[in-house]
Formats: C-alpha cells, sequence, structure tokens
C-alpha cells in the first residue's frame, strides 16, 4: 500500500473489502465517518487522490484510466483472497465502474459495484460553463451542490487551495468518455438524493445498462450530499455486500 489507499479503520477479520473513491475536489478524509460506520462487517479502504492534503505536492490526476491503474498497483494483496466492493459518489462513481471494469477484465470481477449522486456512464457529461471555469464559475457551482460551508467559501485562504483541486477534477471529468464494453457481472446498487440538483431521476436507472446483475436503487431526502444526512442508511446499504465472490 502506497499514497494512494487510505486504511482509517482497519479491519482484518471482515468477511469482504470496500474500495471508496471520493468525490470531485474531495479528498479520503470525506469518508472518515462512513468508513467508521462500515469497519466490522467490510474492511474499508479509501482512495486518496494526488495533490490534495498530504499529497499535496505531486500534480493532479489528468485522466480516470490513469486513476484508475494507479489504485490497482496500489491495492494491497489481501491474503485471505477476501471479495472487494467498491464505492464512489459523484465522479468516485465514474472512477469506481472504470475500476470494476478492469476488475472484471482481469479475472478479479468485484462482488458489488455501489453509485452514488451520479447518473448512469453513458450520459453525456455536461458543466455549466464553457471553456476553462472561472473562481466564480466553481464557486456557483459549490453553492448549487451544497457540500460546502458558506464560512470555507468566504475564506479566501481555504479557496487558494480548494479551487485548484477542483477545476483539475472537472477537467478530468469533462476528458472522460464512456466506451461501450462487457456488461459487469456484479450487482450494481445506485443510491442518490431526491432534489440532487445534478443528477435528474430518470438518468439513475441508466446504470442498469452497464450489469447483467442485479441492479437496485435507493432514493434518499437530500441534495448532493445526501450521504451526510444518511449515513446510517447509507452503511446498512454497504455492509449488504455478498461476502462471497
Amino acid at each position: 500500500m502506497d499514497d494512494w489507499i487510505r486504511r482509517f479503520h482497519p479491519a482484518p477479520d471482515a468477511p469482504a473489502r470496500l474500495l471508496c473513491f471520493p468525490h470531485a475536489g474531495g479528498a479520503a478524509g470525506a469518508y472518515h465517518a462512513l468508513s467508521a460506520a462500515v469497519a466490522g462487517p467490510l474492511e474499508p479502504l479509501v482512495v486518496q487522490y494526488p495533490g490534495r492534503h498530504d499529497r499535496f505536492a505531486e500534480p493532479f490526476a489528468e485522466r480516470i484510466g490513469d486513476v484508475v491503474d494507479a489504485v490497482l498497483d496500489a491495492l494491497p494483496a489481501d491474503p485471505a483472497g477476501r471479495p472487494l466492493a467498491l464505492f464512489g459518489h459523484s465522479m468516485g462513481a465514474l472512477v469506481a465502474f472504470e475500476t470494476a471494469r478492469v476488475l472484471q477484465a482481469r479475472g478479479r470481477a468485484p462482488v458489488a459495484l455501489f453509485v452514488s449522486g451520479r447518473g448512469g456512464p453513458s450520459l453525456p457529461i455536461t458543466m455549466p460553463w464553457s471553456g476553462v471555469p472561472s473562481d466564480d464559475d466553481l464557486l456557483g457551482e459549490l453553492r448549487r451542490l451544497a457540500g460546502t460551508d458558506d464560512s470555507l467559501l468566504a475564506d479566501p485562504m481555504l479557496l487558494e487551495l480548494a479551487l485548484p483541486t477542483l477545476r483539475a477534477d472537472y477537467a478530468m471529468l469533462s476528458a472522460y468518455s464512456y466506451r461501450p464494453g462487457p456488461r459487469l457481472r456484479c450487482p450494481v446498487v445506485a443510491l442518490t438524493g431526491d432534489a440532487d440538483p445534478r443528477v435528474p431521476p430518470a438518468e439513475v436507472p441508466v446504470w442498469q445498462q452497464e450489469t447483467e446483475g442485479e441492479f437496485t436503487t435507493h432514493v434518499l431526502a437530500g441534495g448532493h450530499f445526501y450521504l451526510d444526512d444518511h449515513l446510517p442508511t447509507v452503511a446498512r446499504v454497504l455492509t449488504s455486500v455478498p461476502v462471497r465472490s
């Protein structure tokens, strides 16, 4: 394991592992509470993207495929051979999906894919701006998604750190191009907030096209960051992962 993976709550006796991918602009710490909530039934492993927190000095990733390759290279071997499930929120859902595809192609298919706050990957990614977003564009998006405290948005020093990270992640999203391929064999579980300004309800069932396995959805009250208000419910959904591959 190297800089890409964080193990906040080791659970070596858990019957399965859960690999978690943060949202655009997010860092591993965003999943600290979720990690604690699922540890025991699962061993949570959380991805830390470059260019933030303790990886601040490193260049940002430019392609989702590069993130997938680096994460899989860094994924610690598991002597017990436990099954692996994947979870991602928003941008992290796309990274988790592409990771699931690569794992399946390598004969190591995950036992479940949990996707949150993102419509199906075959849908075009649209941004509320053209070209490179300005600081005001990014601030408007943060306010729209309501995932950042207003007091933080008013702090110039914090914004100086946060906005380049967000801009880089949105550039990576803009560069993403869905490629048709073999459908996943594992179950896909989609979670969403019923008032998400970026994910219309009709976009969530599009995920069903990506799997031959069971597909289920969970619609919870809230916006794009509904997770914060429904941690026990989300943890129950995630710990329903099968423990046998």
